[in-house]
């Protein structure tokens, strides 16, 4: 289940998160950015938005996501 806020131990993860962004991303600053957090989960955020919200999911969800993603289950999203 993803957190909508980092608050307590989420914040100490957060502050030293290596985020980085997908090589297709242009100079716009409109990417998603992803940071594996030494919890094992996986934080998500706007690039335009460095210090907004942050949702942190399980690596199991990052999983099935990526999965699907990459099996074309989202494309109808972009059309």
């Amino acid at each position: 289940m993803a957190d909508r806020h980092p608050t307590g131990d989420y914040v100490k993860l957060l502050a030293g998160a290596p985020w980085r962004r997908s090589r297709h991303s242009g100079a716009s600053g409109n990417c998603v950015e992803l940071a594996p957090l030494v919890s094992g989960e996986v934080a998500v955020r706007n690039s335009r938005f460095p210090h907004g919200p942050v949702l942190v999911y399980t690596r199991a969800e990052m999983a099935a996501f990526l999965a699907g993603a990459k099996d074309g289950e989202f494309d109808d999203v972009l059309s």
